[in-house]
């Protein structure tokens, strides 16, 4: 037994040694400083606590001994929550807008470098190296592509780099890069589509003049649909007025009905008025609105049942409405059964006031998330009430 512990102490201090980044405790300011001082840059980790790419960075890349090892010794570093504190002002300043945004910031607070995603290791200790390298960061390949840089592997990777943050300059070089292409593939068009959502954009003149070789990738049906979303955002945009809160059916409905019929085009702005009324937590409007949208559920799916479903457990508190959110849950159960819409049933079995149910369902969702290895500690806390 004592060589057992004496081993088991030996492995504890190995253990201590192999460190991934080490992340400052105090405000930005004090970092800024510190950073500075050291002749340093500022690595900041600009995450959202609801990010899941986040979530698989702290459990897979950050705990890394060779990303510790390139950080720590480079960079003061910084883990922000964009949506709370201080990193409410910062996400703005540093306009971040994708989740996880990584920035690279010298002492005296200006951004010199900056990517997005969840990275593999080598290339999130490149990206790093990229920072310190004033030849590579993003202002020198901005430079670059001023300088008339066509390469397409470069283009393509700097409207990534600029797509969130710099949505003008990323449109340009998106422009330069789909002038070359003849062919295209997933990727290509998946860009396209960020940079044509504006029907009065460069880029969506090229997604319409390219519809011949677009519709060989991805089919011309799906070509349809995206067309007919980028129609109906375009319109959404004029006919909902941000700073009075109100929409303007009548404008919505006859600009839609170009290309739409009556039916799907009330559905679709009925649909819409009730996202924004749960957005603006204005639940009764929302509760409304999702009841007379959602009579029959026969072709819905079950990850939309089951979001459905969660919206009225969170939000929604009459009974009738409620029984109406269980038989959604039963229904996204029968069509999929998973760890999700199982945990959403237990939970609405619950507010309902129907314990040997929501017993039975917490158990079963239990189950579930073990064989498929989910962490289900929030359904565990409530089968303990039960």
């Amino acid at each position: 037994m004592k060589k057992l512990a004496i081993f088991s102490s030996l492995f504890i201090g190995a253990l201590a040694f192999a460190q991934g980044i080490k992340f400052e405790d105090s405000n930005f300011a004090t970092i800024l400083a510190k950073a500075k001082k050291e002749n340093k840059l500022v690595f900041v980790d600009a995450y959202a606590s609801w990010c899941g790419p986040c979530k698989l960075m702290v459990k897979n890349i950050f705990p890394l001994q060779s990303v510790g090892d390139y950080y720590n010794s480079h960079f003061v570093n910084a883990k922000i929550d964009m949506e709370k504190g201080e990193g409410i002002g910062l996400a703005k300043k540093y306009n971040v807008k994708a989740f996880p945004t990584y920035l690279f910031i010298n002492g005296d607070g200006e951004e010199v470098h900056r990517t997005l995603g969840y990275v593999e290791e080598n290339d999130f200790i490149q990206f790093a190296k990229d920072a310190g390298d004033p030849s590579k960061r993003l202002t020198s390949l901005k430079q670059k592509f001023e300088d008339g840089e066509k390469d397409p592997e470069f283009l393509k990777n700097l409207a990534g780099l600029t797509m969130y943050n710099d949505a003008a300059f990323s449109s340009r070089v998106m422009e330069r890069y789909f002038a070359a292409k003849t062919e295209y593939d997933q990727d290509d068009i998946q860009m396209l589509l960020m940079g044509a959502q504006n029907m009065d954009s460069p880029l969506y003149k090229i997604f319409q003049t390219k519809k011949a070789e677009i519709s060989k990738v991805i089919t011309p049906e799906k070509y349809a649909d995206l067309d007919k979303n980028i129609k109906i955002t375009n319109i959404f945009k004029k006919s909902y007025n941000t700073d009075t809160k109100t929409w303007n059916d009548t404008y919505f409905l006859t600009e839609a009905q170009k290309f739409l019929p009556k039916t799907e085009a009330e559905t679709i702005l009925k649909k819409a008025r009730a996202n924004r009324a749960l957005r603006a937590k204005d639940f009764p409007t929302y509760e409304k609105l999702t009841l007379e949208l959602y009579k029959d559920t026969s072709a819905n799916s079950s990850e939309e049942l089951n979001s459905l479903a969660w919206n009225f457990f969170e939000n929604i508190n009459t009974k009738s409405s409620l029984e109406k959110a269980v038989a959604w849950a039963q229904e996204s159960v029968k069509k999929n059964e998973n760890y999700a819409n199982t945990d959403t049933l237990a939970n609405l079995y619950n507010k309902v006031g129907d314990k040997k149910n929501a017993k039975l369902w917490a158990e079963k969702s239990i189950s579930l998330a073990k064989a498929t290895g989910q962490d289900s500690a929030d359904t565990e806390k409530l089968l303990e009430t039960l």
